[in-house]
């Protein structure tokens, strides 16, 4: 039988890979001070703009994450003690880069008690103490839909909160893992209750339906989600689930548009969008 043929990836999905002096300074700091980064861990698309704009999505809570959803290439396992001095660490590595605006994120610890809660709220209040006037958007797991934890993130102060659906209701038990869908939706209603900035986002190319995009956005805005993020799936590794297929860049501005109809402050829509790609734009 012969081995299914890896989908061609189109002209739209090319990425330029710079190497100027701000993006090899911020690689100096991220090796310096021995720190995770989602850009490295999860292979993102957007790692080489971003760090030669200077910016970077710190991951805490080490680089091994207890869940193995099956899009993901972050390394799955039996994490490391979590690290005490590591919100110090943090906070002078973004006063070091010179940043206005931080974006944190970390794996899901479910080993620990607390999941990571409380390093996660040491390491905002860390940042900003270090670095007065700085916005922080707090990227966070769901803390298995425990409301006290999710609440220590929130009290910590960050303004924009995003947690991501990563993809429609049907697929869930298929990419995610641990995770459900109905819980996710819960943590975005969380912090949307609080009046913090609520955030999530899917990807497309996974077997979705155009009709499951819009109604998980319907789902995000009854939650209270004010920032939808969408873009294309690429598999990390011949060990994570295939393309199903490409969403066109026509595509992607008609989701775009569709959800600023639907009532999102910003919506971000297109091949290359991640998460917290140009995240300093959906701060308040």
């Amino acid at each position: 039988m012969k081995e299914k043929r890896k989908r061609q990836k189109p002209d739209w999905l090319k990425i330029r890979v710079p190497a100027g002096k701000k993006y090899l300074g911020v690689k100096e700091i991220v090796n310096k001070h021995k720190l995770h980064t989602i850009c490295t861990s999860g292979n993102c698309p957007n790692m080489y703009d971003c760090w030669e704009r200077g910016t970077a999505t710190l991951m805490i809570l080490g680089d091994v994450c207890t869940r193995s959803c099956k899009f993901c290439n972050v390394k799955t396992g039996k994490p490391d003690p979590a690290d005490p001095g590591e919100p110090e660490r943090v906070a002078e590595s973004v006063r070091l880069m010179g940043l206005k605006h931080c974006v944190l994120t970390s794996v899901d610890r479910d080993d620990l008690e607390d999941g990571g809660a409380g390093l996660w709220a040491a390491t905002i209040k860390a940042v900003k103490e270090k670095n007065p006037g700085i916005t922080i958007e707090a990227l966070i797991p769901d803390f298995q839909g425990k409301n006290e934890l999710i609440m220590q993130v929130i009290e910590a102060g960050p303004e924009v909160i995003s947690h991501n659906l990563e993809t429609v209701r049907r697929l869930t038990p298929q990419v995610r893992s641990v995770a459900s869908y109905s819980r996710s939706l819960e943590v975005i209603r969380i912090i949307a209750d609080t009046g913090v900035r609520a955030k999530s986002g899917i990807m497309t190319g996974l077997g979705e339906t155009k009709e499951e995009i819009l109604e998980t956005m319907d789902d995000l805005r009854l939650a209270g989600c004010e920032v939808f993020t969408l873009g294309q799936y690429l598999q990390p590794s011949k060990d994570h689930l295939p393309v199903a297929s490409f969403t066109t860049p026509d595509e992607f501005e008609a989701f775009r548009k569709a959800g600023l109809g639907k009532g999102f402050i910003h919506v971000e829509s297109q091949p290359l969008a991640r998460s917290s790609y140009k995240a300093e734009k959906h701060v308040p």
